[in-house]
């Protein structure tokens, strides 16, 4: 008779905890070695192998990218700023430029990517893009865990720590498993691998997918009008963050991401316009008193409706792409390289794209797009037509 009764049961337990604690270690190592979503890579071999052409954790890439990186310009925005900004641009010719702009981002977003950026590093320049829409203190991107936001020192310790918790999870398995077997996907390279920007493939890849440009232009309208913003909660926020970030010595550029007119004109009938001129009015208001107080703000309107937006779109032009966008929500790099061309007065840009917003000017603009705004109206009518008819549906 065995004299301890609960030894063979303790054993049992023990045998589970140890299998469950090596299986528990070595799931972790393998996602942490394979690192399919590239948490923690920068300038590494894995950055430019061919991936799936939606990036996982972009966020988790892009602030450990920053935090090895250090660049002296940052842009920050959302998936308009990280298609269309190139890093490589005349205007920042010489310095180490890094696109943190993350797809779905909200301001209180892209604040936060600054923040850690500024605190990684040290920024000389920051150029924002924003939107009426995401004009909001929402969290935007799901993937943006603000444990990712450097606090204090160490940061790169603390990170470590992160990335292997993450490491530990059945998604991450999967994919690491799928990526040693060669079935992942190789569609295109990731945006580290072009400091951040994405990759055109990638875009193609996926706009193709849905059935090309054409199948897009009616979605991408529809979807631009869900934003919550602008608010006032987050006007109040940025000038908050740009009062950091101009403490810090760092010169600032905002803009307004050149979306197709279509969009603009949606703002328009589902009664937006009102609000729409408020927010300009305030941005202006916004950058005269950051620069009173001795700080380089200057902001810029490239929305609305000019002969960059107002490009035909395929259901007109019978054409299956665009020169200026992949669809009605995004735009080329073409376009973001003529955006840092009006900025920075260093390259071309059409004549009538892109305006300063200034007090004393910000009314006789807004007089312009209004004038502008009827004009497309008489000349798309077929944009026209189907803009209504997407706000009808509301």
């Amino acid at each position: 008779m065995d004299p301890h009764p609960g030894a063979e049961w303790r054993n049992y337990v023990g045998i589970f905890c140890a299998s469950c604690a090596l299986v528990t270690g070595a799931v972790t190592v393998l996602n942490y070695q394979v690192d399919p979503y590239l948490t923690h890579q920068w300038q590494t071999p894995s950055v430019q192998r061919l991936r799936p052409g939606r990036e996982k954790l972009s966020a988790w890439g892009k602030t450990y990218a920053l935090a090895k990186f250090k660049p002296a310009v940052l842009y920050v925005g959302n998936s308009r700023t990280e298609l269309g900004l190139p890093t490589r641009a005349p205007a920042f010719s010489g310095q180490d430029v890094f696109n943190g702009a993350l797809s779905g981002a909200s301001l209180a977003d892209a604040m936060d990517m600054a923040r850690h950026a500024a605190r990684v590093g040290h920024l000389k320049t920051v150029v924002w893009g924003m939107d009426p829409p995401s004009f909001s203190m929402e969290i935007g991107n799901t993937d943006f865990n603000r444990e990712l936001v450097a606090e204090g020192p160490l940061y790169l310790w603390r990170r470590g720590l992160l990335d292997v918790r993450r490491a530990l999870a059945f998604d991450m398995t999967a994919d690491s498993i799928r990526l040693l077997r060669g079935s992942l996907g190789r569609d295109c390279r990731s945006s580290l691998a072009f400091y951040g920007q994405r990759d055109d493939a990638c875009v193609r890849d996926r706009i193709e997918s849905l059935g090309g440009t054409g199948a897009v232009i009616i979605p991408r309208v529809r979807e631009y009008l869900h934003g919550e913003g602008p608010t006032v909660e987050a006007m109040a926020a940025l000038q908050r963050g740009l009062a950091g970030l101009c403490t810090a010595g760092t010169n600032i550029r905002l803009y307004l991401n050149p979306t197709h007119a279509m969009t603009a004109d949606a703002l328009y009938w589902a009664g937006k316009w009102p609000a729409l001129e408020t927010w300009q009015r305030a941005l202006a208001q916004l950058g005269a008193r950051q620069r009173a107080a001795g700080c380089d703000v200057r902001v810029f309107d490239f929305s609305g409706f000019n002969s960059v937006t107002t490009e035909v779109i395929p259901q007109v032009s019978h054409r299956s792409s665009m020169q200026y966008y992949w669809e009605t929500s995004h735009y080329r790099s073409n376009v973001g390289a003529m955006i840092l061309a009006r900025m920075y007065g260093v390259g071309d840009a059409p004549q009538d794209f892109g305006v300063e917003l200034l007090p004393e000017t910000v009314d006789s603009h807004l007089a312009a797009m209004r004038l502008a705004r009827d004009r497309y109206h008489r000349e798309h009518p077929e944009e026209t037509r189907l803009v209504r008819a997407v706000v009808a549906e509301r």
